[in-house]
């Protein structure tokens, strides 16, 4: 039986765990996946023979124990989560996860760097050539690199930005070059692949961590050099659903500027928390009306959906821009006195 669950694969192992939990539970966990994950994993489900009540308990125990590991890291560091482990679980159950996230460490980009405290990682990097750092910072997590990026002169910001944007695949070559150039702290921890990191993604996710005058710095900088990449970069800083983080206040000054029909087109795909947050903030009878025409709409394009909700998604920018709305997370509340 051991030798059978040491064959699993990671995705079996994953369709396991969720048909092992209670289904509100396996519900929450799909909720943080997209939709390729859930394709695969439910595509594993279906097709996945008896499961045993054991392979069911050491996959539960397995992925237990890694997230014990990573919560004791987040606390610590790794030296501290290995003492914790060693003292929480049994002896070999200890030493498997330890062997598990030692690997995953090993064969992480820049992993070395993550462990460093974002003023310390500065100071190591700020004076690194900007395509350098931006090859770092694609491959940190988002807040850590947000506040590496928010701490570099405006000028190398800009052109770390614009770099990362237009990052796609590196040679894993150049990426221990990198490495060897930081003191070689790491070595030989990428195989003969093709790195995907930065884009425009990742920028946007890096701007939305970071403050608004930070932000608006950028922005300002790159649009007289690329206007093509400002625009890409908004539209993926925020989405439509992204209306959930704008105040009741700031609903009620975003309607007055949208068209009803838009409102009523955009909000066929929308959520239920964001169609009630809308509708709260609009009379009855107003939303009574906008409930009437999605109802007797009957089927609309995606792209007419999708046009509809970014026309919305600009009106919410301008105000934000303006300073008529603020935005959840985007650094505005810190400027209120309550």
């Amino acid at each position: 039986m051991a030798e059978e669950e040491d064959e699993l694969t990671g995705l079996r192992k994953a369709a396991i765990l969720v048909i092992s939990l209670d289904q509100a539970v396996a519900g929450e966990i799909f909720r943080n996946l997209d939709v390729t994950q859930i394709e695969d994993i439910s595509r594993e489900i279906a097709n996945m023979g008896p499961v045993t009540q054991a392979m069911r308990d050491s996959v539960v125990t397995e992925f237990y124990g890694l997230a014990l590991a990573r919560t004791y890291a987040d606390e610590g560091g790794w030296e501290y989560a290995k003492t914790l482990l060693s003292k929480s679980l049994p002896e070999e159950t200890a030493k498997k996860i330890i062997e598990q996230v030692n690997q995953s460490i090993q064969s992480a980009p820049f992993a070395f760097l993550q462990k460093a405290e974002s003023e310390n990682l500065l100071t190591f990097i700020q004076d690194e050539h900007p395509q350098t750092i931006a090859l770092i910072l694609a491959h940190l997590k988002p807040a850590q690199a947000s506040e590496i990026l928010v701490g570099l002169p405006g000028q190398k910001q800009v052109e770390v930005v614009k770099r990362i944007a237009n990052m796609e695949q590196t040679n894993p070559e150049v990426i221990k070059e990198v490495e060897r150039g930081l003191e070689h702290r790491l070595a030989a921890m990428i195989t003969q692949t093709f790195e995907k990191a930065g884009g425009v993604d990742t920028v946007a996710e890096m701007l939305n961590l970071a403050d608004r005058a930070t932000e608006k710095s950028i922005m300002e900088g790159l649009e007289a050099e690329d206007p093509d990449l400002v625009e890409q970069i908004r539209r993926l800083m925020f989405v439509f659903e992204d209306i959930m983080m704008v105040n009741d206040k700031g609903i009620q000054a975003m309607l007055k500027d949208v068209d009803n029909d838009d409102l009523a087109l955009a909000l066929k795909t929308a959520s239920d928390d964001l169609k009630e947050k809308i509708f709260k903030n609009m009379s009855e009878r107003a939303a009574q009306l906008i409930k009437e025409d999605m109802e007797y709409m009957g089927p609309v394009r995606v792209s007419d959906v999708e046009a509809a909700q970014q026309k919305i998604v600009d009106v919410v920018r301008r105000l934000e821009e303006s300073g008529e709305i603020i935005i959840s997370g985007r650094g505005g509340e810190k400027d209120l006195i309550v």
